[in-house]
């Protein structure tokens, strides 16, 4: 039974792992740069990495079971987050020494987008108004900044004003994740918002989502324009997905199950196998070097897409291409020995990096999906 397979990676091996390894007793946060075999090699925590793995806990605390162990690794990262993660503004840091010394500014709201969505969660496990409060808060100091959330820290000239697709995509997960702290009309309101701006106005005629527009919503014939994310593309489409189900709206579930299945097809490797980190639409080499690789991330917003996919409509087609990414990712990015997966691997599929966790990955994706694909597929086994 597929359900088991995630359960038990999520209970017996990915959440021990982070349990394990992960938890700084002294100073509180989390450690996110672990080697393969789960050694801290490096103690400067990230913001949005502390806030996604108080979310990952206090989540499973809310959804699966409500061990005392998992709430208190969920307090040890909110402690550390509301006592040094923002400056005097509420803006939330992009890292921090292993202390809680800001290491750097603000420089955009992604750290905030987590925090938040660690608050909002860490709140319902433990009905901490103030938590709830300050969840409130930084969530409004997000929208404040939307429309600029570089603000001082951007860098363009403003000469090519480019419209982002991360953050709509990011509020579109947001407000379903607050739910319980915002008012119904704010997230009605903004869900609505949302379904356009990624449905309607990143979503293009081919098919495929992209990563910047022009600000009239027009194609920007640029590195950054001509961008593709396999990934981004994929993973907006199942809170699309989330959002469908819970608006009963079949359109917006079959173009969401439409725009994975085009993202697969155009950012599958038909050599190596796996999908691509990033690519230019026009086929020219891409601005990022890395845009070969292979990243866990990826590979596993593609297995909670798929699955939910199959759960919500039982199409053949989704099905063939959740077999073909689930025999990738688990043969290729799964450490059997030691635990946890792997980050990062080069285009042929071996491992990169061996590490287990750094600037970049954290205690987020991995469990997360695990988590998602085991309820799809215990709802596929239990429609049988």
């Amino acid at each position: 039974m597929n359900s088991t397979i995630y359960k038990k990676a999520l209970l017996e091996d990915v959440i021990p792992f982070w349990s394990n390894f992960s938890i700084d007793k002294t100073h509180g946060g989390y450690f996110s740069c672990l080697t393969q075999e789960g050694q801290v090699y490096d103690t400067d925590k990230f913001v949005w990495l502390q806030g996604r793995q108080a979310w990952m806990y206090s989540f499973l605390f809310n959804n699966v079971d409500q061990k005392k162990e998992w709430l208190d690794i969920a307090k040890n990262g909110i402690d550390f987050l509301r006592t040094h993660g923002m400056d005097k503004n509420g803006n939330f840091y992009f890292s921090l020494s292993r202390e809680g010394k800001p290491l750097i500014a603000p420089y955009n709201i992604f750290s905030d987008c987590f925090a938040t969505m660690a608050f909002g969660q860490y709140a319902k496990a433990s009905g901490d108004k103030e938590i709830e409060a300050l969840a409130r808060k930084t969530y409004y100091n997000i929208l404040d900044r939307k429309e600029n959330p570089k603000g001082k820290y951007d860098k363009t000239t403003g000469n090519r004003p480019l419209r982002n697709f991360s953050l709509p995509m990011i509020l579109s997960n947001l407000v379903l994740e607050l739910e319980s702290v915002l008012p119904k009309e704010e997230v009605d309101l903004r869900l609505e918002h949302s379904i356009t701006e990624v449905m309607e106005v990143f979503l293009q005629d081919d098919g495929l989502i992209y990563e910047n527009l022009n600000p009239d919503g027009s194609f920007s014939d640029s590195f950054e324009g001509r961008l593709i994310n396999p990934g981004h593309g994929i993973e907006a489409m199942w809170f699309m997905m989330d959002i469908a189900e819970r608006k009963n709206d079949k359109k917006l579930l079959d173009e969401a199950v439409q725009v994975v299945l085009n993202t697969l097809e155009f950012g599958w490797d038909k050599q190596y196998g796996g999908i691509f980190y990033f690519l230019d639409i026009k086929g020219y080499p891409p601005q990022q070097l890395e845009w070969d690789q292979k990243l866990w991330w990826v590979h596993l917003e593609a297995l909670v897409a798929l699955s939910k996919a199959y759960s919500l409509t039982k199409n053949q087609e989704v099905w063939e291409w959740y077999k073909k990414v689930h025999e990738y990712a688990w043969s290729k990015f799964s450490d059997e020995k030691n635990g946890e997966w792997f980050g990062y691997l080069n285009r042929q599929g071996e491992p990169h990096l061996s590490l287990k966790g750094g600037k970049w990955k954290g205690c987020f994706h991995v469990p997360r999906a695990m988590y998602q694909c085991w309820q799809a597929f215990e709802k596929i086994e239990n429609s049988h």
